[in-house]
């Protein structure tokens, strides 16, 4: 008599990019599996990257309607009918292998894969609730779009990528910008002092106030008030202040909720058999650098981790463990005042910076390739307005060398 295997149940919860590309490479592998992709939005999975930049402009200068901008960021995918949306559905709890909807639904599988992502943070204060604004989803983009207008003052809070990103998109929009910072520097902490203060010099040279070292104390009438008592005239407030890991609804779980979820080499939750992580939301040990396990909110890791969860649930099918270790190489863009930053590796992690090619000090106007050591070694390397063919080469030499430390430190096991 012939035994067959049932139909494997991958639930993945978080139909963004992850999700989405996580549907499409379990069903690669397993063509059998009946996947459920369950996201909270009501929209299809779109492209995130562009809202603070061309979509948005495009959307406040009325070159495009709504609908056509979120066509136009809409995630082409082949997955056809191979997997089950339910769009629009919050997952609010996981029971063992069972995720539970907001609206009561159970749906049950065999692993469940959480891709949920990110929120943004906001300002414990209060004031200013109709002129606040953070940049995540698309009704985020509709509500800020509608309000930048030629010559109103808007103030950034916060200098990350995307606070800086949304201050020079402003800055064509023919916005006063002014942005606020409690770093010396924008960008400090991905981009290292150096880098930082030539981009800082950038956004000053383009027309946006930076007021760094500051925070915000209160909002007043069409105002934010700073911690030194500066008052900032603003029609338009953006909070900007970074993320939050999405995984409340696994409270209970088992898993391991510190910072995202704890996940291994397998991209499996300890504690909590059944659940993997990926995307945004998982925190993983990166063997190219060290054993420290770290979450990295870059664009590329959604589709590095899919892949290796559907081969880990393909391994698994065959009865054999994935035989090589995770250890995916980072990389993340942006672009700001017509200048594109692309960078590989891991710039957080270095000690110093060594400029390679061209002058930081001419930012904006030549090339420049920045190279990220730690303790003598690259770590990472960075391109601003880099020749591609250039930046490759100098990706290949971070390649070959954190290789070569990867070798050194193990050298039984090799790295996907």
């Amino acid at each position: 008599m012939t035994m067959h295997t049932p139909a494997p149940r991958i639930t993945i919860v978080g139909a963004s990019l992850a999700g989405l590309r996580t549907a499409e490479a379990v069903a690669g592998v397993l063509p059998g599996a009946r996947i459920t992709l369950i996201g909270d939005e009501g929209a299809a999975p779109y492209n995130r990257p562009p809202l603070s930049k061309d979509a948005l402009e495009s959307l406040a200068r009325g070159r495009e309607t709504a609908a056509a901008v979120l066509e136009r960021l809409a995630l082409r995918s082949k997955l056809g009918d191979r997997a089950e949306l339910r769009l629009g559905q919050a997952a609010v709890a996981l029971e063992g292998t069972t995720v539970r909807l907001a609206d009561g639904t159970a749906i049950p599988g065999d692993r469940v894969i959480a891709a949920t992502g990110l929120r943004p943070r906001r300002l414990a204060l209060t004031g200013a609730e109709g002129r606040r604004h953070v940049l995540r989803s698309f009704a985020d983009l509709r509500a800020l779009a509608a309000d930048l207008r030629p010559g109103a003052r808007l103030v950034v809070i916060g200098g990350g990528f995307i606070g800086c990103e949304i201050a020079a998109t402003a800055r064509k929009l023919g916005l006063s910008v002014r942005l606020v910072e409690p770093a010396p520097q924008p960008m400090l902490r991905a981009l290292g002092p150096r880098v930082a203060a030539a981009m800082a010099a950038l956004h000053r040279v383009q027309g946006v106030d930076l007021y760094l070292g500051r925070s915000v104390a209160g909002f007043g009438a069409a105002q934010v008030v700073l911690d030194d008592g500066q008052a900032l005239e603003a029609d338009v407030i953006v909070e900007a202040l970074g993320s939050h890991p999405n995984v409340e609804w696994l409270a209970g779980s088992g898993a391991d909720l510190t910072d995202g979820v704890l996940v291994d080499d397998h991209l499996c939750a300890p504690g909590a058999p059944g659940l993997m992580a990926e995307g945004d939301v998982a925190r993983f040990a990166n063997p190219l650098f060290d054993a420290t396990p770290r979450r990295t909110e870059h664009w590329c890791i959604p589709g590095q981790t899919a892949r290796r969860v559907a081969e880990v649930l393909a391994a698994e099918a065959a009865g054999s463990p994935p035989p090589e270790r995770f250890a995916p190489l980072p990389s993340f863009w942006s672009d700001q005042h017509g200048l594109r930053l692309q960078a590989f590796g891991a710039p957080t992690l270095a000690d110093a910076t060594r400029v390679v090619e061209g002058d930081l000090g001419l930012t904006g106007t030549a090339p420049v390739i920045v190279e990220y050591l730690r303790e003598g070694r690259p770590v990472g390397v960075l391109g601003l307005g880099a020749n591609p063919a250039a930046l490759a080469r100098h990706r290949a030499h971070l390649e070959t060398s954190l290789a070569r430390s990867l070798a050194e430190a193990d050298p039984a096991t090799p790295a996907v």
